[in-house]
């Protein structure tokens, strides 16, 4: 796990040392992502210069050091990541002739692309990576992201130089980076509480997709765009077009195969791993499959809260106990979580608004007091079928399309304009529709969600506005137009399969990479963990796309054919509580030890400083959350990592962050 950047400066007008060392004040800025080593290479004559952060996971040695050459020289990579597969490809690789200096995966890398070319290589690769990697004879540079998304890369042109790195900070320090930001951008941020690829918060700069390929070619700088390598869609396409044929019985044991294989290698590394265990189905399952092959005690990692409502640490010791691993929990209270605030602009780099970065935080520092590796659970809702509102979408849906169109209009109207009996509404709403879904916003705010939902005619655009932070961020910005995501191109190309399937892919394609991954990442490297994630090897994806629906979620519970392998590990009663998930209580706390933060961020005067929020509007909200009218807990966060980040850029970063004019 590393931090890259690098950049190609087209003018050609410096030296190898000054490249150099522009390149190094770039790693620097992300030595919290490699604080064992760091190392530069640039080449004045095509103005290419690549740096590198360096957390020693994998051969330990100066043999590891980045940026490393290929044995024939022709290629030098800058590598973030791990290849887990890559004893196998050494292997291969040596009786084909290639030697290696050292031990690391890094060289593999490099001797794949020899043998087989960038794209043949990455098609081999099982792993979590972002690289870039310059041809010396081809002169051009090819940046690639592992398939789900796991390891973050941005990219942009600014002015004649091309820039990239693993985080923001690091393009913010090089001096051409001019851009400012990105109002459609903002407009995304607000409804999803991230920013989606490919977009970035400023004008210009992009996230490389998950799975995806991007060759720049200095002499046609206009010419280049992503190509992918590996697509959610085509891993539908395929796992639908073969079936799984065989019984409940044999897919848990296929499945139980295939993920004992996906921990085993995520465990190999030259330093100790430890998990997370919160103690639902996810976690519970890697640290079962982790103890099951491990010859000591696992190193496992639990916080806890004293609201009862956000605690897991006591289901955690559980199975943890039943499992046998050497167990550390640490129970926090508010002042704990409330420290972390003023943190969380630096360390996530980009306005980010799902407030369970702040205890993510929280254990990832827990365990890398003791360990520098650590497997999470992460990704077995996307691809089991896991979350809650999948049920509650699959059932809301039936009943819109069951109701003729000018039935439900009516229906939405008398909801959405009868705030008195809304309450009625809702309770039956809630029999009908929701079983035993929890929801816990005020009756007159889902009453007001029911109705938008209601008059939806497709899937893409009802789950689209079911998930959305805010549904309306137009509401709130000024001038702003909103871009194209994920969800609003699936209405273009829809996936035909059952709603829960399309809600899952859905989530596979953005949330996950731009929301739980982000989270995971910039939570871990703030502290120099490397998080690792099984659920997410490319054949465990793959294969559960092969199996049916029924198998994933069966009735009103998700994960059936997960629950059934953890149930080879750990008795089934153990694993019937609630699922708490894993967030702290926003809309208290705002009313309570952030009020008077959240009034200052929050002024008319301070969101007219910056002439990109709509102030009346912005302060509406703050007088109608604070007074217990409504509960904008969830939106008021948002604008508020956007408020702190916007601050803190301006306090830190040479580029202007005005708003920028391009939409």
């Amino acid at each position: 796990m590393c931090g890259i950047t690098g950049f190609i400066d087209t003018s050609r007008s410096t030296t190898s040392e000054a490249l150099s060392a522009s390149a190094r004040a770039m790693a620097d800025r992300m030595v919290h992502r490699g604080p064992d080593d760091r190392g530069e290479w640039a080449d004045a004559r095509v103005g290419v210069a690549l740096a590198h952060r360096r957390l020693s996971i994998v051969d330990l040695s100066p043999e590891g050091h980045q940026p490393m050459a290929s044995a024939s020289g022709r290629y030098v990579v800058v590598f973030n990541g791990e290849i887990y597969n890559y004893p196998q490809l050494r292997g291969e690789l040596g009786a084909r002739g290639h030697t290696f200096r050292g031990h690391s995966d890094t060289e593999v890398l490099l001797a794949a692309v020899e043998e087989l070319g960038v794209a043949g290589a990455v098609e081999r690769f099982n792993g979590m990576f972002a690289f870039a990697l310059w041809d010396a004879r081809e002169r051009r540079l090819h940046l690639v992201r592992d398939r789900l998304g796991e390891k973050p890369l941005y990219y942009g042109w600014a002015g004649r130089t091309f820039l990239f790195a693993s985080e923001l900070k690091a393009l913010r320090s090089h001096a051409a980076m001019e851009q400012g930001v990105s109002r459609g951008a903002l407009a995304l941020y607000l409804r999803h509480g991230y920013v989606p690829a490919p977009h970035s918060i400023y004008e210009g700069i992009q996230k490389l997709p998950p799975g995806h390929h991007l060759t720049i070619d200095p002499a046609r700088p206009g010419e280049a765009s992503p190509a992918p390598y590996w697509r959610v869609r085509d891993a539908v396409a395929a796992g639908t077009s073969t079936p799984f044929r065989g019984g409940e019985e044999a897919a848990v044991e296929e499945l139980d195969a295939l993920l004992r294989d996906a921990v085993r290698i995520r465990m190999h590394a030259d330093v100790p791993p430890g998990a997370f265990l919160s103690g639902g189905v996810d976690s519970s399952t890697v640290v079962a499959l982790m103890q099951a092959q491990s010859g000591r005690p696992v190193r496992t990692f639990t916080i806890g809260f004293g609201e009862k409502a956000f605690n897991e640490a006591e289901n955690a010791k559980r199975v943890a106990t039943l499992l046998g691993t050497d167990h550390t929990e640490l129970y926090l209270g508010p002042g704990d979580a409330l420290e972390v605030i003023p943190r969380l602009p630096q360390m996530f780099d980009e306005p980010f608004a799902d407030s369970s970065q702040v205890p993510t935080f929280l254990v990832s520092r827990l365990a890398r007091s003791q360990v520098t590796v650590s497997l999470s659970g992460d990704g077995g809702d996307e691809v089991f079928g896991g979350y809650t509102r999948y049920l509650l979408a699959r059932s809301l849906w039936r009943y819109v399309t069951v109701l003729p169109r000018p039935v439900r209009g009516i229906a939405a109207s008398a909801i959405a304009g009868a705030p008195r009996v809304t309450g009625a509404l809702l309770s039956a709403a809630r029999r009908l529709l929701l079983r035993s879904v929890e929801v816990s916003s005020p009756p007159a705010d889902q009453a007001r969600r029911l109705a938008r939902l209601l008059s939806w005619r497709t899937p893409a655009p009802f789950y689209r506005d079911l998930v959305s932070m805010s549904p309306e961020p137009g509401a709130l910005l000024q001038d702003a137009t909103e871009p194209e995501s994920a969800l609003t191109l699936a209405q273009q190309a829809p996936y035909r399969r059952p709603l829960v399937e399309q809600m899952m892919a859905w989530d596979l394609e953005s949330y996950l990479p731009d929301d739980i991954l982000v989270k995971v990442d910039r939570a871990s490297m703030a502290v120099s963990l490397e998080s690792r994630v099984p659920f997410l090897d490319h054949r465990v994806v793959e294969f559960a796309w092969r199996l049916p629906l029924a198998l994933k979620v069966k009735g009103d519970v998700g994960k059936h054919v997960l629950r059934n392998v953890l149930y080879r590990y750990v008795p089934r009663e153990v694993m019937e509580g609630p699922k708490r998930g894993f967030a702290v209580p926003v809309d208290e706390w705002l009313r309570g030890p952030l009020r008077e933060w959240a009034l200052d961020l929050l002024s008319e005067e301070h969101l007219a400083r910056h002439g990109l929020f709509r102030p009346a509007a912005v302060s509406s909200l703050v007088r109608e959350h604070l007074d217990g009218r409504r509960s904008w807990g969830a939106q008021l966060w948002a604008l508020l990592m956007f408020q702190a980040w916007h601050d803190d850029q301006a306090r830190h970063s040479t580029p202007t962050l005005a708003a920028s004019s391009t939409r």
